[in-house]
């Protein structure tokens, strides 16, 4: 089955219930979750760069995901990436590649269809980037 799994958070309520289907699917196999957290740095014309949350926010994120795994008894590590606006799922990508996930575990905040066209999301772009699985949760 799935022995290393990556598991993409952030603040919204669906990554609540990608924590649990992280969880679900990584007790099939007694697997591991690698929980991440990508903090996105807003660019600034003239002014660098901005953070939109502080170091201790972003690390909470992922804190919070990998304790509800330990928990429940699953194996979890946790880790918080920086990333420029719009590249997290690139680094998610790359951060499953790093730690040779099997799968991909993230929610998706559901925008419509036409706004998902427009905009992209995040999880759409991990499905077209990945080289692996990914169980987008909703």
């Amino acid at each position: 089955m799935y022995d290393r799994l990556l598991l993409a958070v952030d603040r919204s309520d669906v990554a609540e219930r990608a924590i649990v289907a992280a969880r679900e699917l990584a007790s099939l196999s007694n697997g591991e979750v690698w929980v991440l957290h990508v903090r996105e740095k807003e660019v600034m014309p003239r002014g660098g760069f901005f953070m939109v949350e502080s170091d201790a926010e972003a690390r909470s994120v992922a804190e919070h995901a990998a304790k509800e795994l330990d928990d429940a008894g699953i194996k979890a590590h946790y880790e918080v990436q920086s990333t420029i606006y719009g590249q997290a799922s690139r680094a998610i990508v790359a951060i499953a590649q790093a730690h040779d996930a099997d799968v991909i575990v993230m929610g998706s905040r559901g925008r419509g269809d036409l706004a998902s066209l427009v905009f992209g999301g995040t999880a759409h772009k991990v499905i077209q980037l990945s080289d692996r699985p990914v169980l987008v949760v909703r």
